[in-house]
């Protein structure tokens, strides 16, 4: 049997906390993308009304995270940096070319960690999955008509 990829398995009354760590990660994940896409749009683009659209796509995954049955606490207490076994990925590209570059790489971050947290909030609290949904597909939009800004 090969055992590359045996992996723990958190006990049943560890699951809900194991999901609220990576509804945890992908939500910072998703904030810290978006907020980045932001300021492009602020500070490079310099466009009101992408910057405006960004900011309530930001502001409204915080308004999801306020409504979820877990609370803020819970999401805290169930984080582990320290031990997540992700956070030191060397396939990680640590150069961005262009600014259109660092565009294109936080769009399609955001667009994921949306995506993850749509999943897992099923397990976790399955009516705040379509929330997400419509955060990532209103990103979708928002790429289609802000590339040509590039």
């Amino acid at each position: 049997m090969n055992h590359a990829f045996t992996a723990r398995r958190p006990s049943p009354r560890n699951d809900t906390k194991a999901l609220l760590r990576g509804l945890d990660a992908n939500f910072n994940r998703a904030k810290e993308a978006l907020r980045v896409l932001e300021d492009i749009s602020r500070f490079y683009l310099e466009n009101r009304n992408l910057t405006a659209k960004l900011k309530r796509l930001r502001h409204g995954l915080t308004q999801i995270l306020l409504k979820f049955p877990a609370s803020y606490r819970n999401w805290l207490e169930a984080r582990d940096a320290a031990h997540d076994i992700g956070k030191d990925n060397p396939a990680q590209d640590s150069s961005r070319s262009d600014v259109r570059v660092l565009w294109i790489s936080n769009m399609k971050r955001a667009q994921e960690a949306l995506r993850v947290l749509e999943e897992f909030s099923k397990a976790v609290h399955g009516p705040r999955s379509s929330d997400f949904e419509k955060i990532r597909f209103s990103l979708y939009e928002l790429e289609k008509r802000s590339f040509q800004l590039f």
